[in-house]
């Protein structure tokens, strides 16, 4: 069984502006080129509620989007600008996170990369070029240069784990600023 937000996808992408982007954009068929190169659905400007169990968990917003099925898998590539906004329990929304682009898997674990800014209702940006949630335990993992700004000060290091709403995180390999009170 499709999961709401992949299913929800599928159904946006099928139904926002048509299967083609304006005759400019549209891709063609290549001799002698695989089936899984070519997207099975593609949409430009979209936007769509991320929804569980009917209840509203959060928005996405991307420049372009491409479906590729492969072995009865989907991942969905997005790239041109990447907004997504991830509600907490009361709706109010707590993650907000920017890049450049962005890979949702088929297990609905995200991938972003290029300029990932990720903030918090509490105040909290995390700066960085790469960054994964994964679904089962709703963490924020990074491998890469990682910059964290609060209200207590800046960190800086060399990969790091939050939960999703960065109320609580390790930085590896770390140095930062604390403000004195």
């Amino acid at each position: 069984m499709k999961s709401a937000v992949h299913f929800l996808l599928l159904t946006v992408l099928l139904s926002s502006g048509g299967c083609g982007a304006p005759h400019e954009e549209r891709r063609s068929l290549e001799t002698g080129s695989s089936m899984e190169k070519i997207p099975f659905q593609e949409s430009w400007n979209m936007s769509f509620f991320l929804t569980e169990a009917a209840i509203r968990k959060g928005t996405l917003n991307a420049g372009h989007a491409a479906e590729y099925r492969n072995n009865g898998k989907s991942t969905i590539y997005l790239d041109q600008g990447v907004h997504v906004i991830l509600y907490n329990d009361a709706g109010k929304p707590p993650t907000i996170l920017d890049a450049r682009e962005a890979v949702i898997h088929d297990n609905r674990d995200i991938e972003a990369s290029g300029n990932v800014v990720v903030s918090s209702g509490k105040g909290n940006i995390i700066r960085t070029a790469y960054l994964k949630r994964t679904d089962r335990d709703r963490m924020i993992r990074s491998n890469r240069h990682v910059t964290i700004t609060g209200q207590d000060g800046t960190v800086q290091g060399y990969g790091f784990e939050s939960d999703q709403a960065l109320k609580r995180y390790k930085i590896f390999r770390g140095s930062g600023e604390a403000f004195v009170r």
